[in-house]
């Protein structure tokens, strides 16, 4: 009820599915048998195929219901498929779970007159010896595509060549052979005394097992025997191995228990077992009559195969036997040549007499009607007894060659018996994986003996026929474990060694019939099998690219099999002859030269094909068909010349010259119209260059001396890539050089100078600038292609003047940091005034240049550090640039392609100059240092420009302009040191850091500067006392811990150093006035002796200005006097040293000497003034000393 409802329900939605289709629209037309319609009412749909519905509204609307309903029906024929890529599934309306494993054999033909054998014993297929050129021309049309697909595993052994053994006459298919081998297997080992139980027996066996417990020792000896259980558990695997169901098994295994039992003396024979499982088993022991019918009609034809076929052999060996005697009545007597007649010839008639007997029999035997409904059971027994007596004369006719055990059969059914000992041997093979033996195999194989004496079967023979079946086997599974077994079982049946004369008659006698040019030829069994096995090496070495190219290691193997049994000499088709492949003999040399060339043919136009089937691709045909040629070259010299080597070592010279001569022929009109780096060439050159030096490789392998291998190279030819390559490179590094400096520009133009993100602090305009030169530099190499040093340097200088182009415009965008420094105040002397007076104001701010202040308003702190970091990005990336440079360079560097083309390389570019090594070196570190050192300039001046910013810019107005203005005591450093926290807070978060501790470097060599230029330069609003000297020593101590910051910050050392100066100054504050004015005097002498005062550094610590700087803002009357008396300095405080932006007045000649702050620049215009102070300086230093006498 279920599957109905679930029926209906599919019904019922198809309906409905179908109808909204035809009427949604879509459905422009509908024709009928009566014309058009537009009702959709009147069709029957079920009966529509859904599938041409939806054909019809992808091809435009228009449907015919003739055609729907004669698709529908059509449709209803075929299982339901599944559209799966390989189209090999579709549903069972039958139970699989209940048919077993799948079978292992190929399905029989549907004309049933005709043996359907495995295709080692068929005689319907044409034999491959007459149609050799044929097969070779089919197989080297396969095209390349089907050698890269899924490979589909044959259902039969196609290409094989055939044994041509007698055809069976009776239509025996491959599964009455396989079941007629079981029951002689198991007759063969209930004979030889081998306890064969039944299936029930065997569960009765094991059920009496539960009480064996109450069982006494003397019963327990009757149990079977552990070697028993084995052999019935061999023979179940046996059964499992042949697919014979347990219901025959059954019945064979009881019929045979019989036969044994009955059997006293001579020899089991398949005649026998057929007439006694006639006997034995009837229509009621199989599930229905069309089983029984079959294997009724299976055991006639055995029968008549073997009673019939013998009497037609001995009618055949009657009419030869005439024409042979009436030959030898010269030599022999007429008496006896009369006897041997009578007696040979009227044996043979009597055994015409008996086939018409037997054939009668077996007629009443296979029709069903007449044997299972008219007959009585006495009248099959009459039936069944008649042919036993023939049975029984064909088996007592004594053997032909004498050998033990010997009977008329081994001759007279061979062909049948061939095929039987096949069948056996394939159930040696896993059903589940036909490429592996079964664990039980050679146990098996012990039981299979059992039937050598039924069979006729001898060692040897045994060799040829078990390595003819793993030779099959090898051939549908491409498993090159059993193509090992089978050479092994070969060489043993190719051995000349102990060859028995009666054994090697016998063997002689087994035919295989070949047809050659029309005739036919007779050969034994081994010949045959040796023929049929050398032809198939043949046929697949003449296309081994094409055949081995899954599995290549399957073809050493074949080579190797190909050596033992021979192969096909050139001409030798005519006669069948097999040529030993010998190391030493020019045929074999020959023979693999031929094979090596029409298989290098045949893998060319499979490649020509499928370069035709890319065509859709972008890529030029022309890389296309040099990357699967040096595919080849490369497998041919991997994998196929090791073994083509012992017989033919220069067969890889053949290969090599006709796949160099096969590309040569369509690469030389390509470049000879190359006239541009394009896509096509940068596809090409590079495909074409593998291939050359591949088959440079392939054709000097087979050579072990150098000189020979310089002259072959040299015959081989190269490609000539690199002369059309250089000039367009060359033309192309140009370009590129043009297009990367101005992409730089560009680039720097709308370059912002913002972080790329957090974690990238670098500025994004250089990561286009390296991504555009790694592009240039991956193209120049990319071609894997020997660049010159031309064009080497040509790339470098783009690398170069790229990435210093970026840093001199940079560079050019800073500001010099004296332009950031305050002007200094005029000197003045301490001095405090009680009359009211109008004080002057100073003028504080620097006049600066439109272009200078629109520049310092562009560089703010930030932008500063992610320039910064941009520099130290720069020489980051350049240390990896110039590694993956010189690394490409070595890779294609042209020293190691002359290597490769087998020509020595030059020792240097010219007689005495530099070897090309240490020119390229020499190439390298010009330019990368130059770049290193224009890297450090820049950094150094960012630095330095961002430490002076923060300092004398951004904190002039909250740190310079305040710290100890007033008084020391109400101005102390550390009420602004939180300023300058601060901005090392953002600037520590802006800094990559590898500069980092680099800016706070600076900061604190300004916050230094800073310093003393308080104390130097600090205007009238400073002076300094004993006691306040106390304080700023106290101030610079805690500057210089801020920045240590307990080991966190800078090194010590660096800050003690750094701090040096600013500590010694303040050391002169702490010195009296006297000793200052007698340094002052020291100081004078030294400028009256000639030395210019003209110091582009620093100020020196006893230079003239320093202590005069001192003394004006020291805070003593001694030092006041002196200034007042000596320079007729004005008092502090006639100045107003409150900040203002408007104060105009300043000393010219303060300003010429303490122009730049702490660093003295002085120009030629102040040099008159410098010279007036000097002559003051000097009459004051005069006066002092008049004095002090």
């Amino acid at each position: 009820m279920e599957l109905d409802s679930l029926l209906q329900r599919y019904r019922r939605d198809r309906t409905k599915l179908l109808e909204f289709l035809l009427s949604s629209g879509l459905v422009k037309e509908i024709r009928t048998s009566s014309g058009p319609t537009a009702s959709v009412s009147d069709l029957d749909v079920d009966s529509i195929s859904a599938d041409y519905i939806l054909q019809c509204l992808k091809s435009g609307g228009i449907v015919d219901v003739h055609e729907a309903t004669k698709s529908h029906y059509a449709e209803s024929a075929y299982p339901i498929m599944v559209q799966s890529k390989f189209r090999d599934s579709y549903y069972l309306t039958s139970d699989p779970g209940s048919a077993g494993s799948p079978p292992r054999r190929v399905p029989p033909p549907i004309h049933v007159s005709q043996t359907a054998n495995h295709a080692s014993s068929s005689s319907s297929q044409k034999d491959p010896l007459n149609a050799k050129n044929k097969i070779s021309e089919d197989n080297f049309a396969f095209t390349h595509k089907a050698s890269r697909g899924v490979p589909l595993k044959p259902v039969e052994n196609a290409g094989i060549p055939l044994l041509r053994l007698p055809s069976l006459r009776t239509g025996l298919s491959d599964d009455d052979l396989r079941e007629s081998a079981y029951e002689l297997l198991l007759a063969s080992m209930s004979y030889s005394g081998v306890e064969v139980y039944s299936v029930e027996d065997r569960k009765k066996e094991k059920s009496s097992k539960i009480l064996s417990g109450l069982r006494s020792k003397r019963d327990k000896t009757h149990l079977q025997s552990p070697s028993s259980e084995r052999h019935s558990e061999l023979t179940d695997t046996i059964r499992v191995q042949m697919q014979i169901s347990e219901a025959l098994d059954q019945c064979i295994r009881r019929n045979m228990v019989q036969l044994a039992a009955r059997r006293t003396c001579g020899q089991i024979d398949l005649p026998q077992i057929s007439l006694e499982l006639l006997i034995g088993i009837f229509k009621s022991d199989f599930l229905n009559e069309k089983y029984y019918v079959q294997w009724k009609r299976r055991q006639a034809n055995i029968l008549e195969e073997f009673l019939c076929f013998s009497a037609q052999l001995m009618t055949i060996d009657r009419r030869t036997t005439r024409s042979c005697l009436a030959k030898s009545k010269d030599w022999l007597s007429n008496i006896q040549a009369n006897i041997l007649e009578e007696f040979l010839c009227f044996s043979a008639q009597l055994m015409t007499i008996d086939r018409r007997t037997t054939r009668s029999c077996l007629a009443k035997i296979k029709d069903t009607k007449e044997w299972d409904d008219n007959m009585s059971p006495s009248q099959r027994i009459e039936v069944l007894s008649s042919i036993r007596q023939v049975a029984s004369k064909l088996s007592s006719l004594p053997g032909q060659f004498g050998i033990p055990r010997e009977t008329q059969y081994w001759t007279a059914a061979y062909h049948l018996n061939i095929r039987l000992y096949e069948k056996l041997l394939y159930g040696l093979f896993d059903i589940l994986d036909e490429g592996q033996l079964i664990e039980e195999a050679d146990a098996i194989f012990s039981l299979i003996k059992l039937t050598w004496s039924t069979l006729g079967i001898t060692k040897k023979m045994h060799n040829a026929l078990y390595g003819w079946v793993l030779f099959q086997q090898f051939v549908s599974t491409e498993e090159g474990m059993l193509l090992e077994h089978a050479i092994r079982e070969l060489q043993c049946a190719l051995s000349p060694l102990e060859v028995d004369e009666k054994e090697e008659q016998y063997m002689n006698s087994l035919v295989c019939l070949r047809e050659f040019k029309g005739g036919e030829r007779k050969l034994n069994l081994v010949q045959g099998i040796s023929l049929s096995v050398g032809t198939w090496c043949d046929i697949k070495l003449q296309n081994y690219h094409l055949h081995f190219s899954q599995k290549s290691s399957n073809f050493g193997r074949v080579m190797a099999l190909a050596s033992l049994v021979g192969i096909l000499g050139s001409g030798d088709c005519a006669e069948a002859k097999l040529n030993k492949m010998n190391a030493l003999d020019d045929r074999a040399n020959r023979k693999i030269k031929k094979y090596v060339k029409r298989s290098i043919e045949a893998a060319l136009r499979r490649v020509t094909d499928t370069i035709l089937e890319y065509k859709v691709e972008r890529a030029h045909p022309l890389a296309l068909l040099a990357n699967e040629l040096t595919l080849l070259a490369e497998k041919e010299l991997n994998v196929f010349f090791p073994v083509l080597r012992q017989w033919c070592p220069e067969s890889v010279r053949i290969s090599a010259k006709l796949l160099h001569q096969f590309y040569g022929e369509k690469l030389v009109p390509f470049l000879g119209g190359v006239s541009s780096l394009s896509e096509d060439v940068r596809s090409v050159f590079p495909a074409a260059y593998m291939l050359d030096h591949t088959l440079s490789q392939l054709y000097t392998s087979s050579l072990e001396d150098s000189t020979l291998r310089h002259s072959v190279s040299q015959d081989l030819g190269h490609y000539q890539i690199e002369k059309a390559l250089g000039p367009i490179l060359l033309d192309w590094l140009i370009g590129q050089h043009a297009h990367i400096m101005e992409w730089t520009g560009r680039a720097l133009d709308i370059e912002d100078w913002e972080p790329l993100s957090f974690h990238q602090k670098q500025a994004a305009s250089i990561i286009e600038v390296f991504r555009i030169i790694e592009e240039t530099v991956d193209q120049s190499f990319g071609l894997k292609l020997p660049v010159d040093i031309t064009h080497l340097q040509a790339l470098l200088s783009i690398v170069y003047h790229s990435l210093d182009g970026y840093l001199q415009r940079m560079l050019n965008e800073l500001v010099e940091k004296n332009h950031l420094y305050p002007l200094a105040p005029p000197l003045t002397r301490y001095g405090e005034t009680i009359i009211p007076m109008i004080k002057k104001r100073l003028n504080e701010c620097k006049a600066l240049d439109d272009n200078v202040l629109k520049k310092l308003n562009e560089l703010t702190v930030p932008r500063l550090c992610i320039k910064l970091n941009t520099v130290q990005f720069i020489q980051k990336q350049l240390g990896l640039l110039e590694d993956g440079i010189r690394s490409s360079w070595a890779n294609v560097t042209p020293s190691l392609n002359k290597k490769c083309y087998g020509e020595e390389p030059e020792e240097s570019l010219e007689s005495g100059s530099l070897t090309q090594n240490e020119a390229v070196d020499e190439l390298f570190d010009t330019t990368f240092n130059s770049i290193r050192d224009t890297i450090g300039n820049v950094t150094k001046k960012i630095s330095d420009l961002i430490g002076t910013r923060v300092v004398f810019w951004d904190l002039r107005d909250t740190f310079l302009f305040l710290l100890y203005r007033g008084s020391v005591e109400s101005a102390r450093l550390d009420c602004f040191l939180s300023h300058i926290d601060t901005v090392l807070d953002h600037i520590c978060s802006l800094v990559d850091d590898a500069v980092r501790d680099l800016v706070v470097l600076s900061i604190f060599k300004a916050s230094l500067e800073g310093f003393v230029w308080v104390l130097l330069n600090g205007g009238p609003s400073r002076a300094f006392s004993d006691s306040d000297v106390i304080m700023m020593e106290e101030d610079l101590n805690i500057l210089k811990e801020f920045f240590i910051a307990e080991g966190e910050g800078l090194p010590r050392s660096l800050v003690e150093r750094e701090a040096k100066f600013a500590v010694q100054i303040l050391s002169l504050f702490s010195l009296q006035s006297e000793s200052i004015v007698q340094m002052l005097m020291s100081a004078s002498e030294h400028i009256s002796v000639g030395s210019d005062l003209h110091n582009h550094g620093r100020l020196q610590l006893e230079d003239a200005q320093t202590l005069v700087r001192v003394l004006c803002h020291k805070k003593d009357g001694e030092a006041s006097k002196f200034l007042k008396r000596q320079y007729q300095l004005p008092m502090s405080s006639e100045y107003d040293d409150s900040p203002s932006s408007d104060s105009t007045l300043r000393s010219t000649l303060t300003s010429d000497l303490l122009k730049g702050g702490t660093s003295f620049q002085w120009s030629k215009k102040s040099q008159s003034s410098f010279k007036s102070f000097k002559k003051k300086l000097q009459e004051a230093t005069s006066e002092i000393r008049n004095m002090a006498i």
